[in-house]
């Protein structure tokens, strides 16, 4: 399965530890993680996925695929700026959502669009988004309402 993870540019320590186990967590569990390619829980999600021997693909803002961060295998360029939020979304089964300001709100707003299930650890009170208290919550919320096996 392929698994959306989405929020701020900008974290605390505490949200990037928690974005970095979402990632290790998917990885080791055999899922790719799909972001937006760049820095702040984009990064310590691909981050935790790449360690654990996950794969990663990073829907980029710009036309320059060498811009994501280090840990993205495959980099999209888009030249869409913030409307390839919606392609981040379409591309995943199922979003997981870790803080995150107005950008990520979009993403939320797409995924109910797409109707795809969303974890969401300290992001926004939505429609649609299923509050979680852990990483691993997180990852079981989006397995259990995919029906995924693994």
């Amino acid at each position: 399965m392929r698994v959306s993870v989405i929020g701020g540019s900008t974290v605390t320590d505490e949200q990037a530890a928690s974005a970095e186990e979402v990632g290790r967590l998917l990885a080791d569990r055999g899922h790719t993680l799909v972001c937006g390619g760049l820095g702040g829980v984009m990064e310590a999600a691909c981050r935790g996925a790449s360690e654990a021997g996950g794969r990663t693909v990073g829907i980029l803002p710009g036309e320059d695929r060498a811009a994501a961060n280090p840990y993205v295998d495959t980099a999209v360029a888009t030249g869409l700026g913030h409307a390839r939020n919606a392609l981040v979304v379409l591309n995943g089964d199922a979003v997981i959502a870790v803080d995150g300001g107005v950008g990520t709100l979009s993403e939320l707003g797409f995924a109910g669009v797409y109707d795809r299930p969303v974890a969401g650890l300290g992001t926004h009170d939505a429609p649609g988004v299923e509050a979680v208290a852990s990483p691993a919550d997180a990852v079981t919320f989006v397995e259990s309402a995919t029906d995924e096996d693994v």
